[in-house]
Order: C-alpha cells, then structure tokens, then sequence
C-alpha cells in the first residue's frame, strides 16, 4: 500500500536554470537545481501528493528558448497526453518559461488537456474565468520583462567589468589560462582573471605571421601547424574555423571585449601590435569580397610564382592563368635537376572566348624576374632618399601655404563677426534713441556686414578643409613611406610566400604586352614620393 499512486494525485515535476553553474550548487538565486527539487518534494509530501516523475533542464533560458525547442519540456507533453499523470509542479511559474507570446498558452494547454498546474511558490493556476485568463498572462508578461531587464543588467555589468579591465568570465581563449585572482565576488565566489601562456601565444604568432606576412589561409595554417605536430588544446588536429577565430580574436592585442565594450590596451595580455591584427582583418575582409577592384592582397599564396590574380593579358584584359608544361627540362643551374616550365598563359586566348592578338604564354620566371628587378629598384631608390626629404620637405611648404591661409581668413572672419555684433548692438541704441546713426544706415552696413561674414565663413571652412585634407595627405604619405621601407627590408630574406604578399600590396595590376612590355598601375603613388619608374625600359 506504501507504494500505491491515488489517481488524481500523480505528480510530475519540472525544474529548470538558465545557467549550466546553477545546476550544483546553491547561491542566492533561488532557482538552482537542488533546491528547487527540494522544495517540490517538500511542497509534495504536504499536499499528499506522489511524485511519478521528473524533468530537469539545465542551462536553458526560459526567455530565449522557445517551447518547441525545449525537450525536457515536451517529454512532459507527451506524457500528458498519455494521461501519465495529473499534476504538474514547478517551483515557481516561470520555471515553465518567460517568453509572454508563448508560455501562458502553453500552461492554458496543458490545463485544457486535464493537468493541474501547480506552482510552489504561487499555488494553482485555474482558468475558470476571464480573469484567470488575464491573470496568467500578466504573470508571464511580467516574467518575460524581468528577463529583460535581467539581461541588460548584465550586460552592463559585464561590459562595466570589461572596460575596467576585467574578464568577463567563461573559457580562457587559446594562448591565455585562467588563474585565481585571490578576489570574490559578491557570491564569495573566487574570480579568475586571464594570464598569457606563453606555449600557446606562440602558435598564436605563428598563426598571424603567417596570415599577413605570408599569406596563408585558415586551412593552409591549421594544416602547416597540424604538420609540425601542433595540436589544439583539446589534443586533436587544428581545424580552420578554429584559425578563423583566432584571426577575429580582438583580446590578442590585449584588449578585452564585451559586446560593444572595450577595455584599454592592456600590456599583460597583449601577444601580438594592434597594427598586425588590423592587417590581418583588411586581409579577410579583401578576401571574403567578391570584388577583385577592392582586393589589395592575393587570394593564396602556394606556387612559386611571384604574381597570383594581378596579372592580366594587355592585349584583350583577360586574366593570365598560371600552368606548367608536362614535359621536364634540364635545369640550366644544375644539369643533374630537371624542372617544368611554368608559363603565365591568357585565359581568354587559349579558351577562344576573346580576340587577342598577343602572345598565347609568358614564361613564368622571365616576368617574375622584371617584377623583381621593378620592386627592388623601387626599394633602392625610396632607401636612398631620407624619409624627411621625400615626406616633410616636399610637403612642408605646401603645408605652411594652407596654414597662413587658415589663419588670416580665420582672423577676418573673426573681425567681421565682432563687427557685425557692434553693430547689431548700436542697433539696439538708435531704437532708444541714443545712436549717432540713422536706422537706415545701421540697416545697410549690417547688410553688408552679414553678407561679408557668409562670404568669410565659406572661405574659412573651405581654408580648413584644405588644411585638414593636407594632414591626411601627409599621414598618409608617412605611413605608406613606413610600409614601403619595411617591405624593403625584409624583401631580399623574406620567403616566396612573404614576397608575394609584399608584391600584391606594392602593385595593384600588371599588364603584360608582347616580348613583355608591361602596365603597371601600383597600389601607391610613387610619384608623391619622387620615384618614377620607367616599366619599358625595365622590360626591355
């Protein structure tokens, strides 16, 4: 008789948390696992009733996840449905969700469908009448509000935590391990905060020196580490979208992120410059864009050809496609080491789809060589001028021109303003009758003196303009003077992969002609900085 169950008094419980740490140990949330499993037994050994089965779900929001998603949830249909049991109980009402357009229907359906929903905390919920009805949606319009404000507490909070140098909380990203920080919070929970393992920030500037320096993509990356013998932090093989998001990971430059919250620069947790993460961003949004006008660094890096989709044929425009001859020729260098010829051929010639009257193929290492000799003589002649006569001195007097200007036009907007006020203000006296001047006069000259003003105002702000343009001018020319510099000097020592990325960011398009006359139009105006190049003569 111990165990028999009263029909009518079968009981299945519901418990539920929105978070995976409620799930072991209690806090002050009053919504952790135990003790809501504690309080429905309580609850049920009061009213005499049998418990006959329990669901518990861990970590699911009742805001965000809607009823059909929620297993644990209709596993309890279903067994309604059946008639398994007769009551349904829940520490409280919104354990059974918070979404407002959805969760009172779901309580109303299970009522219409003969359970008894119960809640520990605020006792049955009946609908025998209208109120009932707006009753119950009320306290879940409520529940789905709380949630809300809930949810903009903490992110606030977090992003607060963040811009004060915190983290966050959850896993360390790689490169990083989470230490104790000797600090509780307000739950007397011990805070962990993120220190760099220098293990793992290692492959991280592996990962980076590769994507920007050499061009390698995510796949390329994760399959030269998993070659080396590197494996991730669980132990198996790197996969690429683990490469991806590390790419994307802003807390490499030791600043932490929350939402739209950013910390300061943080030293302690910087593995790789700002300036290497920016590159490496310009390099995936280049790639990801389907336009080839936009993109300013090749799509891969593999062969050993110098140019990769910025080599076009200049008789038709078609793009030349790279392809080696099957049949092996001595090398000149070494007799005993044969090689295949790797020609540049026009895709639009050899598939018949333009009219060209060029050449069909450019051996390879013929026009990879003019490249070369172009780049290094570009690099020779911008070492040979110091930065400050290219830059500074070429632009000082230009500068100093718009600055004079700025100023005398500022100066007499400002005369011509406090002229106007005067005599605006004299205004003021003749309606008093205490002006030297006749209103008519006063009328016109401050007629005038607005027109002088508008006039002055266009002129001052176009002077700022100017100038202000003249300041980009300059840094842009300051920055790209560091680019160019840098390329040059590790061009001669850099890997095939490293030169071709430096190559596609020097040179926007190469066009190639018979006996290979080339076009080429640079990603940098070398004209700013004094160095023409004369591409003919160098073909020839």
């Amino acid at each position: 008789m111990e165990n028999q169950v009263i029909i009518g008094n079968r009981v299945d419980c519901l418990y539920r948390v929105s978070t995976d740490k409620q799930v072991d140990y209690n806090d002050n949330s009053q919504a952790d696992i135990p003790m809501q499993r504690k309080e429905c037994h309580r609850f049920c050994e009061k009213m005499g009733w049998t418990i006959v089965h329990e669901e518990q779900e861990d970590g699911v929001s009742g805001h965000k996840v809607r009823a059909e998603n929620r297993d644990k949830l209709q596993i309890i249909k279903e067994r309604a449905k059946q008639g398994k049991f007769d009551i349904l109980l829940v520490f409280m009402f919104d354990r059974i969700g918070r979404i407002a357009d959805e969760t009172p229907f779901v309580v109303e359906w299970f009522v219409k469908n003969g359970i008894r929903v119960w809640s520990t905390q605020e006792g049955e919920q009946r609908f025998d009448n209208h109120t009932d009805k707006l009753t119950n949606y009320i306290r879940f319009w409520q529940a789905d509000g709380e949630s809300e404000k809930t949810s903009i507490r903490t992110k606030t909070a977090l992003g607060q935590l963040v811009e004060e140098g915190g983290f966050k909380g959850g896993n360390a990203p790689y490169g990083y391990d989470l230490v104790k920080s000797g600090r509780l919070n307000k739950r007397k929970h011990e805070l962990y905060e993120l220190v760099i393992n220098e293990a793992e920030a290692a492959v991280v500037r592996t990962v980076f020196d590769k994507y920007v320096h050499e061009g390698f993509g995510a796949q390329r990356i994760a399959t030269y580490l998993n070659n080396l013998g590197y494996r991730a932090r669980t132990g198996k093989m790197w996969h690429h979208a683990s490469i991806r998001g590390m790419i994307c990971n802003l807390t490499y430059t030791g600043v932490l992120r929350c939402g739209a919250s950013r910390s300061q620069v943080l030293p302690h947790l910087q593995i790789i410059e700002p300036e290497l993460f920016e590159a490496a961003q310009t390099i995936r949004t280049s790639r990801a864009n389907a336009a080839e006008a936009e993109r300013t660094v090749p799509m891969n890096t593999r062969g050993n050809s110098l140019l990769a989709g910025n080599v076009f044929c200049g008789h038709c425009g078609a793009r030349l496609s790279l392809t080696t001859n099957g049949k092996a020729y001595p090398c000149k260098d070494d007799p005993n080491r044969v090689v295949k010829r790797v020609r540049y051929i026009c895709y639009g010639k050899t598939r018949k789809q333009t009219e060209c009257d060029g050449q069909t193929g450019y051996t390879a290492h013929i026009l990879d060589g003019i490249i070369d000799k172009i780049v290094r003589q570009i690099f020779e002649r911008m070492k040979a001028i110091p930065k400050s006569e290219i830059v500074n001195a070429r632009y000082r007097e230009k500068m100093e021109e718009r600055k004079i200007r700025l100023r005398s036009v500022k100066a007499d907007y400002t005369k011509a303003a406090v002229e106007l006020d005067t005599l605006k203000a004299e205004v003021i006296k003749a309606i008093h009758g205490e002006s030297v001047f006749p209103k008519e006069l006063l009328a016109s000259l401050i007629s005038e003196a607005e027109a002088k003003c508008r006039e002055l105002q266009v002129a001052f702000e176009q002077a700022q303009a100017d100038y202000d343009e003249g300041q980009t001018v300059l840094q842009s020319l300051n920055a790209q003077y560091d680019d160019i510099i840098s390329w040059a000097e590790m061009y001669d020592t850099a890997s095939m992969e490293a030169k071709k990325m430096i190559v596609n960011c020097l040179i926007n398009r190469v066009e190639v002609y018979r006996d290979y006359k080339l076009h080429i139009d640079f990603n940098i105006d070398l004209e700013q900085f004094s160095v023409g190049m004369d591409i003919v003569e160098i073909a020839a």
